[in-house]
């Protein structure tokens, strides 16, 4: 067993500051358009040039 062990009232404050901490969901298809739309900027400045 481990040297500090909660009660069920310190187990429900640790699990509301994860859930408060948690980092947002990573959106593939989001990132995918924005990495598309950066490529096709940078695709349209080399042809002006």
């Amino acid at each position: 067993m481990g040297k500090y062990q909660l009660d069920s009232k310190g187990k429900a404050s640790v699990a509301k500051y994860h859930e408060k901490n948690k980092p947002a969901q990573f959106d593939k298809k989001q990132q995918l358009d924005k990495i598309r739309t950066a490529y096709l900027e940078k695709k349209k400045k080399q042809a002006d040039e």
